[in-house]
């Protein structure tokens, strides 16, 4: 008698009264103690009623069980239980897994499912449950920095299950695939971008602020996570260990090793790559603070100095044109140029194509470009898969600056000719130099620049121009300093190893700020300054045709460099450069086309750019 009262009393507190065989008999519930009394040896009363499923009767699972008597005779027989009927979402996750693909089903793991309890958040529990069939992978964990501080008791840290979940669990299939591949980046960024558990943990968010703003962590946010390093590739899966550690694979001794498996010709220096140096750190990476305020500073001044220009000549410009046009109005324009529409040649055929040269070069660096500047942008997503992918980008890129050396070395030996050996212009290399016919800067810029101020505040006439405008001056050698800036930085990001084998590696952190940001330095002024100055003030707009063709009318000749035609009449070579007929129609007509979808891509671009820096995007 004492040994049945326990069993009545967990089976009243399991199930209440059900009541009995007779009961059953009649077709009524099995009362679970008739089961137990038979199947003691497998089921203990005690530990099922405390167990999660406690408070079900043994026929919730073992349906078919609807007669004892039948079930003792055998004539029932006893099926698989599915644990589907109650567990729906749990099944429909474990039917997709690769556990399902391979048979092991729910009782592999819940093995104990008369006696399975709660495991209230306890990731411990769960990763013991893994651990018996993945024992190897679990030594190694346990030894991680993520392991021993779950068995330290912190349930923030990483589990098996917060990386491969608990019973959705993807096959991670070809290593080198897209899936496989970006899965070894988004499971790290679930827990180490949540700011939150990071602060509680004293961990900071800066390892996936740097990683996202580094060219592998751009291309991972535009989609193409098989094309770059991941966490993992650095860290490893299982055996992440802080730096110090000497067993880490980023611990300095290890990382010429670990950076070999990508860049296989990596050297000690190449290491000096600060994989995660933050440039809003002046204290930890001084250099690249300062080289990021330089650049910011360069650019803020830049655009500040010329958007003034610019909107000091627009409005002067608008006004100007109003007051022509009141002038044609009182018949007050009777100033008669003999021949006004004669043509002259500005350019030649050799600088047409060399524009052309720049023109292409650019759109093609400025449109494969931003979209990796401005990666967690939507329209950058778009763009790169319309061009085919990052891989397609990145060759169009490298086409795009060889163009761009091709047309600088031009303009390189063309300048050696006009400073040592052309015979038709006067003078030594220096006063070549600094003569009217050279775009290199003199005393009389600083003039022109303070004349067209005093025009733009209404203060005097406009400035009478020479061969060249300090503005077409500055744009010419913009040319040579971005060639040594954006030039020499994209070189040593596009060979890293090569460069890596003398130059620390923190000069492709330094040359990744500086090649970003003089890129955005350049499509800001060229999409803005530049089509103004040439094609969107308000005599030329909407586009200034000289440089597709080369001609210019003598009226605009006079109206615009009125002092270079003061001087060629001095000389008497005017009639040198006369151009006996315009160009042609269809050659118009494809230029100027051309010309048209430059300007409005460019535009275009500002506007995404506008849109990206208006919503946080910008490094």
């Amino acid at each position: 008698m004492l040994k049945v009262l326990p069993r009545i009393l967990v089976a009243l507190l399991m199930f209440g009264f059900l009541g009995s065989q007779a009961l059953a008999a009649n077709g009524l519930a099995i009362d679970p103690q008739t089961c137990i009394d038979c199947h003691e040896d497998v089921v203990s009363a005690e530990a099922f009623a405390n167990s999660v499923h406690g408070q079900n009767a043994c026929t919730s699972c073992h349906v078919e069980i609807t007669s004892v008597d039948a079930h003792m005779m055998g004539e029932i027989e006893v099926q698989p239980v599915k644990c589907v009927r109650c567990h729906k979402k749990e099944t429909a996750e474990h039917y997709a897994s690769v556990h399902m693909l391979n048979d092991i089903g729910c009782s592999a793991c819940h093995y104990d499912i008369h006696e399975h309890n709660y495991w209230e958040g306890d990731k411990r529990i769960a990763t013991s449950k893994c651990a018996e069939c993945h024992f190897d992978v679990h030594e190694t964990f346990e030894t991680s920095i993520h392991g021993q501080a779950l068995e330290a008791g912190n349930m923030d840290s990483a589990a098996c299950f917060d990386c491969h979940g608990l019973h959705e669990i993807k096959p991670l299939g070809d290593p080198t695939s897209h899936d496989s591949r970006e899965f070894h980046t988004r499971v790290c960024l679930k827990c180490h971008d949540n700011e939150e558990m990071m602060s509680r943990n004293g961990v900071t968010t800066v390892a996936v602020e740097t990683y996202m703003s580094s060219y592998h962590g751009k291309n991972y946010r535009l989609g193409y996570p098989e094309l770059v390093a991941g966490c993992a590739d650095c860290h490893t899966t299982h055996a992440v260990l802080p730096a110090e550690n000497p067993n880490s694979s980023v611990h300095p001794d290890n990382l010429v090793e670990t950076c070999a498996d990508c860049h296989e010709n990596a050297t000690p220096l190449f290491t000096k790559f600060h994989a995660h140096g933050s440039y809003h750190d002046a204290e930890k990476y001084p250099i690249l603070y300062w080289t990021f305020m330089a650049m910011t500073g360069l650019l803020v001044t830049t655009f500040a100095v010329f958007w003034l220009h610019t909107l000091l000549w627009m409005f002067r410009g608008f006004v100007e044109n109003r007051e022509k046009k009141a002038a044609l109005i009182r018949g007050d324009h009777v100033h008669h140029i003999p021949d006004a529409h004669k043509i002259y040649r500005r350019f030649t055929r050799r600088h047409i194509f060399l524009h052309l040269l720049v023109i292409t070069s650019f759109l093609i660096l400025s449109l494969t470009g931003l979209p990796l500047k401005f990666a967690d942008q939507a329209w950058a997503k778009i763009l790169m898969d319309w061009y085919g992918g990052a891989p397609v980008a990145a060759a169009l890129h490298r086409v795009g600056a060889v163009i761009t050396f091709v047309y600088f070395g031009a303009a390189m030996v063309m300048s050696v000719q006009f400073l040592f050996v052309r015979q038709d212009i006067p003078g030594n290399p220096i006063q070549r130099l600094f003569g009217p016919d050279s775009l290199f800067p003199n005393l009389r810029d600083v003039r022109d620049i303070a004349g067209m101020f005093r025009w733009f505040l209404f203060l005097g006439p406009k400035p009478t121009f020479e061969r060249w405008t300090y503005w077409e001056k500055f744009d010419f050698l913009a040319v040579f300093w971005g060639m040594f800036a954006i030039g020499g930085s994209g070189l040593m990001l596009w060979f890293p190893e090569f460069f890596g084998t003398f130059l620390p590696g923190w000069m492709f952190n330094v040359a990744t700020i500086v090649h970003s940001d003089e890129a955005l330095l350049a499509t800001g002024f060229i999409f803005t300054v530049h089509f103004f100055n040439t094609h969107g003030r308000p005599e030329k707009f909407p586009m200034d045709f000289v440089i597709f063709n080369g001609e210019i009318n003598k009226e605009e000749f006079l109206e615009e460099r009125a002092d270079q035609w003061r001087r060629y009449e001095e000389l008497g070579i005017t009639e040198q450069f006369v151009k006996p007929k315009p160009s042609g129609v269809i050659y118009d007509f494809i230029l100027k086309a051309f010309g048209f979808t430059a300007v409005f891509t460019g535009i275009t671009l500002v506007i995404l750019m506008v849109y990206a820096f208006m919503h946080g995007s910008g490094h």
